[in-house]
């Protein structure tokens, strides 16, 4: 059995906003989680490639090498596999994805092509679901089109033009001829197998080329924008609306570093972030969906306590645990699932809350805009913003033994204020207005003085304190201070002399509970581009860009972090804090285009 190929973040993602799956340069469906991105990971080669693990390969005799692109400005991925004598096939897999009888369909169906490109080469199909977190192989039934995988809890159904009994044997056979296999819920194909999936992929491509036609796009890094749009539309839970943080759990932050976590969860920041992206390039839609998950998060907090992060279906319970079973990313255990963050108090949440939700009471091109009764609403998340910024928390990096004032809470308390008062302007209340700028102001001036540290010459991660921390840059970002202010132009000298490892950048310097972070943290990376360009370099804006597109994979996807020697992805993947950052880092620094036309 060809088994223990080598595990990497070189994948691509195809998705349609339900669910998701990850694929390997050689075309191997190595994760995906069914019934939704929080589910059991019916294919998981990226954390168990043993003979245990589960994937689905199309494995070329002979091979030799394989080419790898989406089709352009879509979700559609094409690999390319060619054998030593140049025999090749092509597979193109995709999830479906368009209108159809007045509403989006988008099915838990995967969708994979074979083509011959050249010769006659031979391949074996390599199909091995597993449930329950690997521990349970399926029943396999079949009929003269179609196998069953029949676990506990979901059977899967594939329907394929490819000889059943290969595919059953895992044998080599002569691909003399296109095959597709079309696989989904335990149901009948209403057509014919070639002419759904045909129909699927070209009204699949067809919707997204119209999505990614919409979009308002800098004049420069055009294709690095369109893909981390595409990758944020992915991680939208169309469903319920919920934005998922990664698609992945357990991939290590660095090498055997015991950092890792579960992202695929909905955090209030991550959210915030990748809505305020979309938007910056005219893609309001997912804004608007987000916002009918968030009002019920709001609604059903009354005013009080808010998690940082839910599940994808509102679940407050997120018990984290540990699988002693699956090996892990490259046998680094443990894998765990769940995230105890669920317990933490993390006040930037309320900010967040606020600043994600701000732009739908100004922009007018919305199906619903908020009002009045929204703005109530946030004024209870305000008040509590404003009851607890000034406390200790788990700050935004989720510190699990340490509790201080951190100042991007405080930030993001005063964000919630400072929008808060432009949401009363943009609704004509006059009084709410001063009571929030009031508020906001008393906040601004307490990080203004209690941050900042006069021995490091720069505003440090909590009120008194001395460590320095990258989410001090996001003070600009989210305009509570004048970048040409001295001392955020001090900030951003003295981060880069503790917290850069050259163009990289890490989160703090301060040890944690696993000791000094090893990987530099993408996110961070891209706050400090966005903040040298503000305070008018420029150049050494772009340049350390340049160096984040290079970092990016194949596809031009990125994880959590990158390592600063070997330049290798790290943590799970995709992460949408870094595709944000490639959004924002290209708007930021585009040449403008009346530069050209």
């Amino acid at each position: 059995m060809n088994t223990n190929f080598t595990q990497s973040l070189n994948l691509g993602m195809v998705g349609n906003c339900a669910y998701s799956a990850l694929i390997d340069r050689q075309a191997r469906v190595v994760w995906s989680c069914l019934p939704r991105f929080d589910g059991d990971p019916v294919f998981n080669g990226l954390l168990d490639n043993t003979d245990k693990g589960a994937w689905w390969a199309f494995e070329l005799e002979d091979f030799e090498r394989s080419e790898q692109a989406y089709e352009p400005n879509t979700a559609v991925l094409r690999t390319r596999l060619y054998d030593r004598k140049g025999q090749g096939i092509e597979i193109t897999d995709f999830a479906p994805r368009f209108w159809n009888r007045g509403r989006m369909f988008r099915p838990l169906t995967l969708v994979r092509r074979v083509k011959v490109l050249q010769g006659a080469p031979r391949m074996r199909v390599q199909l091995r679901p597993r449930f329950d977190w690997g521990r349970q192989q399926p029943t396999v039934t079949q009929g003269s089109t179609h196998i069953r995988y029949v676990g506990g809890g979901q059977t899967l159904r594939v329907n394929c033009d490819a000889p059943i009994s290969y595919v059953l044997s895992e044998t080599f056979f002569v691909v003399d001829r296109a095959m597709n296999f079309i696989m989904g819920p335990d149901e009948t194909l209403t057509g014919g197998i070639e002419d759904t999936a045909r129909s699927f992929e070209q009204e699949t491509v067809a919707y997204w080329r119209q999505w990614t036609r919409a979009l308002a796009l800098p004049l420069e890094w055009q294709d690095a924008v369109i893909r981390a749009a595409i990758t944020l539309k992915l991680s939208l839970f169309e469903d319920t609306g919920a934005i998922v943080a990664a698609m992945t759990t357990s991939i290590p932050e660095a090498p055997g570093s015991g950092r890792n976590w579960d992202y695929r969860y909905c955090w209030l920041r991550d959210a915030f972030f990748v809505v305020r992206a979309l938007n910056s390039i005219s893609e309001v839609a997912t804004m608007e969906e987000y916002l009918r998950w968030l009002m019920n998060i709001v609604s059903r907090s009354a005013g009080g306590h808010i998690q940082p992060l839910y599940g994808i279906g509102q679940e407050e319970q997120l018990p984290e645990s540990i699988l002693d079973h699956l090996p892990g990313y490259r046998g680094m255990g443990p894998v765990r699932v769940g995230n105890q963050a669920q317990e933490h108090f993390q006040y930037d949440v309320y900010g967040n809350i606020v600043l994600g939700a701000a732009q739908a009471f100004h922009d007018h091109r919305l199906f619903k805009k908020a009002g009045r009764a929204e703005f109530a609403q946030l004024e209870a998340v305000g008040e509590q913003a404003f009851r607890v910024y000034d406390q200790p928390d788990a700050g935004m990096w989720e510190l699990r033994t340490r509790a201080r004032v951190h100042t991007s809470s405080a930030l993001m308390s005063w964000a919630a204020c400072d929008r808060l008062s432009k949401v009363a302007a943009a609704l004509g209340l006059p009084e709410r207005i001063r009571y929030w700028r009031e508020r906001a102001d008393v906040i601004r001036a307490r990080i203004l003085k209690e941050s900042w540290s006069e021995e490091r010459q720069a505003f440090a991660e909590s009120f008194g304190g001395r460590d320095l921390d990258a989410s001090a840059l996001l003070m600009a970002e989210v305009n509570m201070i004048d970048p040409n202010d001295s001392r955020f132009v001090a900030t951003v000298d003295a981060l880069e002399k503790s917290l850069c490892d050259g163009p990289y950048m890490r989160r703090y310097e301060a040890p944690d509970d696993f000791g000094k972070p090893e990987t530099a943290f993408n996110i961070c990376t891209f706050w400090r581009i966005d903040a040298l360009a503000r305070i008018g370099r420029k150049a050494q804006a772009r340049e350390i860009f340049e160096v984040m597109l290079k970092s990016r994979n194949h596809l031009g996807l990125l994880s959590e972090d990158t390592h600063p020697v070997t330049g290798e992805m790290w943590g799970n993947f995709p992460q949408t804090y870094s595709m944000v950052g490639t959004i924002n880092a290209a708007v930021r620094l585009s040449a403008p285009w009346d530069t050209v036309i």
